[in-house]
């Protein structure tokens, strides 16, 4: 099979050569033509020789062709291996990264790798590579991630349903387990109505059901609604918002909230500090939710935006690493953005939503 694949790869490549090499011979072939009848006509024409005689046209004519035949198979196979040098490293590399090897980087080796077109065509070709690489890299984070999530649940179903079927159990014990299970049904029915809303988000390109209200008034609901968490950690509430009105999906930037407000709660230290803030500019409305505690690493930073992604690697808090994800497509549908920051036993995250 590989063989049938390098042979299907090969041709096209083969067939470029000669015919790159057959257009070189034919010029240098044409030229030698045209310059040997013309070295000829100015000889025996144009500068006669006393007392020597030359040999008939048709052999000087023959020798020519002869020679015009030998330096054009060899100047143009030079040529054409220098000349489709390029070609091939573009074709080669193109080739890896069709079989799976994203780490493959185009570079040339010669001296037309400091021309213009060859500086632009490696560093496209090896942008797309990195691309290709990372969007591979998040494919099988999301499958590992994806997998564990919804496996866990299942597992706590299963086992209790087991649990169960035994004789023996008390009451108490049957009700703990049905209690159990029902909890775990429901994460798995809010991960799935989470996924389907994220994909349903990511699929909209345009922004609907845009209706101006009272975004202060919309916070201080998420806030009574997630109250009894916040009570429950004893967070002191620092709410400094106004009344600042914005045009916008009422629905969709209502998730923004209560998931931001929700992460900032469940990652605050008991006794903390939980303080959303709105300011405005002329272009930009801004919402800051931040929460004291652990800070997020630098390191996960960059990739909390990603599905099912969690940088409590030990899955000790709960969540299933969605929420942020909806909270980016929500933002970017609203043309703005979501700026996570660290420092001083302190998170914020800063929504920036453009006026217009």
């Amino acid at each position: 099979m590989k063989k049938k694949n390098a042979r299907r790869t090969n041709n096209p490549r083969t067939a470029l050569t000669l015919l790159f090499s057959v257009v070189i011979f034919l010029f240098i072939f044409v030229t030698s033509l045209i310059s040997g009848g013309l070295l000829l006509y100015t000889v025996r024409d144009n500068l006669p020789v006393p007392g020597k005689t030359f040999p008939p046209a048709e052999i000087i004519f023959f020798n020519m062709v002869i020679w015009s035949i030998g330096m054009g198979a060899v100047l143009s196979a030079v040529i054409s291996r220098i000349s489709l040098y390029p070609v091939n490293k573009v074709i080669d590399a193109m080739d890896s990264l069709a079989h799976g090897d994203f780490k493959t980087r185009l570079e040339f080796h010669t001296r037309f790798a400091h021309h213009p077109t060859a500086v632009e065509v490696s560093e496209s070709f090896n942008h797309m590579a990195r691309e290709l690489e990372k969007t591979e890299m998040l494919r099988a984070d999301f499958i590992n991630n994806f997998s564990h999530e919804f496996k866990t649940p299942i597992v706590s179903i299963a086992g209790f349903a087991d649990l169960l079927l035994e004789d023996g159990l008390t009451e108490e014990e049957r009700q703990e387990y049905l209690r159990i299970i029902a909890e775990e049904a429901h994460r798995l029915s809010d991960m799935a109505t989470n996924v389907l809303n994220l994909t349903k988000i990511e699929n909209q390109t345009i922004l609907t059901d845009v209706t101006r209200f009272n975004i202060s008034e919309q916070i201080r609901n998420c806030l009574l609604m997630l109250e009894g968490k916040w009570t429950e950690k004893e967070l002191s509430l620092s709410a400094d918002i106004g009344e600042y009105e914005y045009s916008g999906n009422r629905e969709m930037l209502r998730q923004v909230w209560l998931n931001l407000i929700d992460n900032a709660i469940k990652f605050s230290d008991r006794g903390g500090i939980l303080q959303i803030e709105i300011t405005e500019t002329p272009d930009n409305l801004i919402v800051s939710v931040s929460n004291t505690g652990k800070e997020i690493p630098k390191e996960s930073i960059a990739h909390i935006f990603n599905k099912f992604y969690q940088a409590d690697e030990s899955h000790a808090t709960q969540g299933n690493g969605i929420g942020l994800s909806i909270v980016q497509a929500i933002v970017k549908l609203h043309g703005g953005e979501v700026i996570p920051s660290c420092g001083g036993g302190k998170t914020v995250f800063t929504v920036v939503l453009p006026r217009e």
